[in-house]
């Protein structure tokens, strides 16, 4: 039983110490709460050293009661009273253009408060960091606004998307912050405000309780990765019965119509055997 024990805890750390922030539930620990970590994150993406957060939430839930509500992984605010969403994707899928324009509009329905004037609607970034770089033309980073065709102005309307590329990881002060994304030893990170919170995540026991869900989600897909293969193990099998049984009803048709005086060519036709098996069962008989 002991020994259970250790192998699971050994296990569980070793999954906490590959943990890195593009993993989207490690970056909502390291960022809950964490008002310097995710400072530095919004100065460096928008290259503004004066942004001061007020305050940080993750996994916050929009609700929409005309249609989709939404689940936002990290939402901060600045002492401007601008909002940030900060959605970190692995998948291609997650980060479609359509998505952002979703997420910068439920942004705006939820912070106008009734009775405001439309003037006093908050600024609103939403920043996808991206795994892969979604927009295909090999930048850094896609800051993208409203504009007007007729003369290439800027419409402000206070909304900002922002697509950030973390495939790249150079010696930028972005490229350090991609890094930063990917590194999964404290002792490694460029930025300091992000080493203190993931030493204490990965090496104290209140930081290993403190991701128990992080544990049980992986807990949970080896599971579900387990009860796969043993589908498609069973299936397999299953199959390979099957295939055992329908060939020897193949073989004991073709032995009957040899035994009936059948042709060889009438036997292979009718019992969808080789010729070489239906040869092979004729020799038998005639022994």
């Amino acid at each position: 039983m002991q020994t259970t024990e250790v192998g699971q805890n050994s296990e569980i750390k070793q999954v906490i110490g590959s943990l890195c922030m593009m993993n989207n539930r490690f970056m909502n620990f390291m960022l809950d709460d964490n008002k310097k970590a995710a400072q530095v994150f919004l100065r460096v993406i928008l290259g503004d050293d004066k942004i001061k957060v007020r305050n940080v939430r993750i996994q916050s839930f929009i609700q929409n009661i005309y249609g989709h509500s939404s689940q936002l992984d990290i939402l901060a605010q600045d002492s401007e009273g601008r909002y940030f969403n900060v959605e970190v994707q692995r998948s291609d899928e997650g980060a479609p253009a359509r998505r952002a324009r979703f997420y910068s509009s439920i942004l705006d329905t939820h912070f106008l408060q009734p009775g405001k004037l439309y003037e006093e609607l908050p600024d609103t970034y939403v920043i996808f960091i991206t795994e892969n770089d979604v927009l295909h033309d090999n930048l850094p980073l896609y800051n993208i606004r409203r504009r007007i065709d007729e003369n290439a102005k800027c419409f402000e309307d206070g909304s900002h998307i922002i697509y950030v590329n973390s495939q790249r990881r150079d010696n930028t002060a972005l490229g350090k912050l991609m890094q930063d994304l990917y590194c999964t030893e404290p002792k490694n990170l460029h930025y300091h405000e992000f080493a203190e919170r993931m030493e204490f995540l990965k090496y104290s026991k209140e930081g290993e309780e403190k991701m128990t869900d992080v544990i049980e989600e992986y807990a949970a897909r080896k599971a579900e990765a387990l009860a796969k293969e043993a589908v498609k193990k069973a299936t397999k099998e299953a199959a390979k019965k099957a295939e055992e049984k329908e060939q020897a009803n193949r073989i004991e048709l073709a032995q009957g119509l040899l035994a009936d005086g059948m042709s060889i060519e009438f036997t292979v036709r009718h019992s969808k055997l080789t010729e070489a098996e239906v040869r092979e069962l004729a020799s038998k008989l005639s022994a």
